[in-house]
Order: C-alpha cells, then sequence, then structure tokens
C-alpha cells in the first residue's frame, strides 16, 4: 500500500487529519500550495478533493480561475495515481485535455477515476484519469482526462 493511501486510511477520521494528508502532498509538491486543495474520499479507484473559492484561485471576474482548476484536477488525479499504482511500477502525466464547461462561483470539488484501470503489468501500459470539477450545486464547471504513462521501475542491481 502506497505512503498515501497508508497515511489516508489512519487519518482520513478527522479533518485535521485529512488536512495533514492533503498538506504531506502540498509539502511534496508545491505548486499545489496556492490551490491548497484537501482530499475528502481517496481509495485504488476513485478520488475526490475539495478547493475552496478564495482570492488566490480567483480570475478577473472573481470566479475559480481555468488554471486553478486544472491545478485541483492535476491534484486529484495525483493522489489517485499515488494510491493506486504498486511500488514496483512509476507514472507520469503525459497530457491533459481540459473542457471549460461552466463559470464557478463557489468552492469545487474534483472527482478523479480511472477510465479504465491499468492492469500494472511488466510493459509500460498509458492509461487515463477523467476528472469532473463541480461547483457545490453540482453543475459540472470544468471536465479533464489526463493521461498518464506507467511502467514498471527498473530493476537496481
Amino acid at each position: 500500500m502506497s505512503a498515501v493511501l497508508s497515511s489516508w486510511n489512519r487519518l482520513s477520521g478527522s479533518l485535521p487529519g485529512r488536512v495533514l494528508v492533503s498538506g504531506a502532498v502540498w509539502l511534496r509538491a508545491p505548486y499545489f500550495l496556492t490551490a491548497a486543495p484537501v482530499i475528502s474520499e481517496l481509495d485504488e479507484t476513485h478520488s475526490r478533493v475539495w478547493m475552496a473559492n478564495w482570492w488566490l484561485t480567483h480570475n478577473h471576474l472573481g470566479t475559480v480561475h481555468a488554471i486553478a482548476s486544472c491545478n485541483l484536477a492535476e491534484y486529484a488525479m495525483g493522489v489517485l495515481a499515488e494510491a493506486a499504482v504498486p511500488a514496483s511500477h512509476r507514472w507520469i502525466p503525459m497530457g491533459m485535455e481540459v473542457r471549460y464547461l461552466a463559470t464557478a462561483k463557489t468552492s469545487v470539488t474534483a472527482d478523479a477515476r480511472w477510465a479504465p484501470a491499468p492492469a500494472f503489468g511488466t510493459e509500460k501500459e498509458d492509461a487515463t484519469v477523467e476528472v469532473a470539477i463541480r461547483d457545490a450545486d453540482g453543475t459540472e464547471a470544468v471536465h479533464a482526462e489526463i493521461r498518464l504513462r506507467i511502467s514498471p521501475r527498473p530493476v537496481r542491481r
């Protein structure tokens, strides 16, 4: 079990625990600090991550910035990949397609899922994570498809 998923399983029962696990990911990838996403659900098949509607995530209109949404999508994908990809393998993002569907004027939640789940075999494989970002009313504001390359870790001698 990955360190992220193990920590999540131990600490996710309280808000401080969820913030602690989320913050550990921010420290590992400091770029996420401005969005300050907080994990609310995590397992090997799905992640749900919440981002506050605050001035550091706003555009000039005072709504959630498109790139803040992309950050949230990448964070949701990253914690899902960390939870699911076994220690025998590694992953790297290869690209992201994003559709901006609506303006988000509230805090947003990203749901990330494999489409379909990778096999984690002996060869490199490409996998896709679908991320739907919704506002507080449930309206999908952003949809992202993030492609990953998953490969076995080289054997060290």
